[in-house]
């Protein structure tokens, strides 16, 4: 029982930081165009090899 002591603070802490990095991902604009990615790969002009 002496352990919860440690993993309860330790798991509010890492959720904590997952919810800060969720959030900071929301505030930059990080979802803004999901239909972007699949509309560009069916073009013409995609090229799937990266430029030297």
């Amino acid at each position: 029982m002496e352990m919860l002591v440690y993993l309860i603070p330790i798991s509010l802490i890492l959720g904590g930081i997952g919810l800060a990095a969720f959030i900071w991902s929301l505030r930059n604009n990080q979802y803004d165009d999901p239909d972007g990615d699949g509309q560009r790969i069916l073009r013409k002009d995609w090229d799937d090899r990266p430029k030297p």
